[in-house]
């Protein structure tokens, strides 16, 4: 017998929460749907976000009393394994939108297997692809 799933969403660790949710909300668009409730926008130690039917939670990867000044370099360059690929029709839309919020991102590109993809990383150095097939 096969699960009954109904979605998926991943949990990512942050660095700093304000800044996650500034990338994430102000940036990309996506609402918070949920918090921790223990703390004040954007103070949060734990968010689940949702755009349209994508989901992502967020959650601090320190707790606030041992949260380090800087965030760990090898941390963050370890994120760059993680990569979140969202469904996006008009992938050139998801570039000029960018593009109008001051994100430096190059342009999109097909990729072999006929995938339009357009790369970047969030501000804890996860990967996240904006893509749609290149014949639609």
């Amino acid at each position: 017998m096969a699960l009954d799933v109904k979605g998926m969403t991943p949990l990512l660790q942050v660095f700093d929460m304000p800044t996650s949710l500034t990338f994430y909300c102000d940036v990309l668009g996506f609402e918070i749907f949920q918090t921790d409730s223990k703390s004040k926008a954007p103070n949060h130690d734990w968010v689940w976000l949702r755009l349209n039917g994508a989901d992502i939670m967020l959650n601090t990867a320190y707790e606030s009393h041992e949260r380090p000044s800087a965030a760990d370099a090898k941390r963050i360059a370890a994120h760059d394994d993680t990569a979140l690929y969202f469904g996006a029709p008009d992938v050139d839309a998801v570039y000029a939108h960018l593009v109008a919020k001051g994100i430096a991102v190059n342009k999109p590109t097909v990729a072999w297997y006929g995938m339009k993809q357009l790369y970047l990383h969030d501000p804890d150095g996860f990967s996240l692809c904006f893509q749609w097939r290149a014949n639609e």
